[in-house]
């Protein structure tokens, strides 16, 4: 999201990919669309720096939680620190490259509401 030209700069940063001078949210919800953590940060941030912040939060105030689906931006080593420190798999669910937009995807492994792994 663009930041005012009054916020305190260090809260602020450019997002090149997007060309945004602003912040980024990172948030968590559960399958039913509720908030569980979120994370604001300068939009100079990459994902994945973010998202071992967003999901050390997640174990530590959601302990039971053991799959979280993502975007593409969250890839990497940090679904290997998911998997190996933090005991969640994090799966990185792709969207095709004609799609353009907001798309709602399935999650890998889910067939008909139920966990096939």
């Amino acid at each position: 999201m663009k930041a005012a030209a009054s916020a305190i700069a260090v809260t602020r940063g450019f997002d090149g990919g997007k060309k945004v001078n602003g912040r980024k949210r990172h948030i968590v919800v559960d399958t039913l669309g509720l908030l569980l953590v979120v994370v604001v940060t300068a939009a100079s941030v990459t994902d994945r720096e973010a998202g071992r912040t967003l999901l050390a939060r997640l174990r530590e105030r959601h302990w039971r939680i053991t799959l979280v689906w993502a975007d593409g931006g969250y890839t990497g080593r940090l679904v290997d620190l998911a998997r190996d420190v933090l005991r969640i798999a994090l799966s990185v669910v792709r969207r095709s490259d004609d799609t353009t937009g907001f798309t709602v995807r399935q999650g890998d492994g889910w067939s008909s509401g139920r966990w096939r792994g």
